[in-house]
């Protein structure tokens, strides 16, 4: 009977598995081992934290959590392109007065299975959570771990640009000569610049530490993450028609991001009062988005609908 069990769930997931815009209600493991080899872009997702939230989210224990994730992440390299990316918001919790070490165990074993950790952002919550600490201040940051297969992957630097900022009128007003020659840092760094070169320029590059509010309307989900979050990474390494995989999709924040942002979605979430809210969510934001777009006569998105669609992207 379990065998028979067994046959029709994996028949289920089987006709679930090569659809888009889906979110599918089950394990994420036994979901991802069902896509086919290399077939998605871009994987951005925040797993349960260990031992938080047990009462709306089961938590991992802290000296299981390598042990539980890695099946997963092994299956996710599987099904990501070549030029794609992984990115794993995560962070360390706090026990017996001192931070636990199992991410950065996840990530030298993880390293192991063959992922790159090509980069590190910091999600600087804006808005994080006030409390006081005898041993530690405020935690008001959380990783995103980018993980690639390859050394050139996919990544469009042009589409998260930011405004130079006021600081630039005063500045560039008048250069010196030192500002019109690459200029040597004087620690013996070996850094320098070259102030002219931002003549002109309205926008530049970010850094790799993201100023984002965190998600105060929460909808019903104790760990839901901004949408300005996943958007701000979609931008960054796919493009449009590129399809987004959330293994812990929640309550359907990178599904909404997609929608807004002209990318497909494969969502998968195991709890099912988050599975439900998470449908709730797609449908009236899919209902929002193309009101906005009808509103500006457009069906492409504009700085004009991004900011009536998602105001917390800003």
């Amino acid at each position: 009977m379990a065998q028979i069990t067994e046959i029709k769930n994996q028949q289920k997931l089987q006709g679930l598995a090569l659809q888009l815009d889906k979110i599918i209600h089950g394990d994420c493991l036994d979901v991802i081992k069902i896509l086919p080899n290399e077939s998605i872009d871009l994987i951005v997702t925040s797993p349960p934290y260990a031992d938080n939230r047990k009462k709306s989210y089961k938590g991992i224990p802290t000296n299981k959590y390598v042990q539980w994730f890695l099946p997963i992440s092994y299956e996710l390299e599987r099904v990501l392109k070549s030029e794609g990316s992984f990115v794993l918001n995560i962070k360390e919790r706090t026990a017996d007065g001192e931070r636990q070490t199992y991410v950065l165990e996840l990530i030298l074993e993880m390293r192991r299975q063959g992922w790159l950790w090509t980069e590190e952002y910091i999600w600087h919550k804006k808005n994080c959570y006030p409390g006081k600490w005898p041993n530690r201040f405020r935690d008001a940051w959380e990783r995103c771990l980018h993980f690639t297969k390859q050394k050139r992957f996919k990544m469009f630097q042009q589409a998260v640009m930011v405004p130079m900022g006021s600081w630039a009128e005063k500045r560039l007003t008048k250069l010196s000569d030192t500002d019109r020659i690459r200029d040597e840092s004087r620690s013996l760094s070996g850094f320098g610049k070259n102030v002219s070169n931002w003549l002109g320029k309205k926008y530049v590059y970010p850094t790799n530490v993201l100023h984002l509010a965190t998600e105060c309307s929460n909808r019903n989900h104790s760990a839901a993450f901004p949408i300005s979050l996943p958007s701000w990474f979609i931008k960054l390494f796919t493009e449009p028609g590129d399809i987004v995989l959330d293994p812990f999709i929640g309550s359907g924040t990178t599904a909404l991001a997609c929608i807004e942002l002209d990318r497909h979605y494969i969502g998968i979430e195991l709890m099912e009062d988050y599975y439900k809210l998470a449908l709730e969510a797609v449908d009236s934001h899919r209902r929002l988005v193309a009101a906005v777009r009808r509103s500006n006569g457009k069906h492409r998105r504009t700085p004009e609908s991004d900011k009536q669609m998602s105001p917390r992207l800003l």
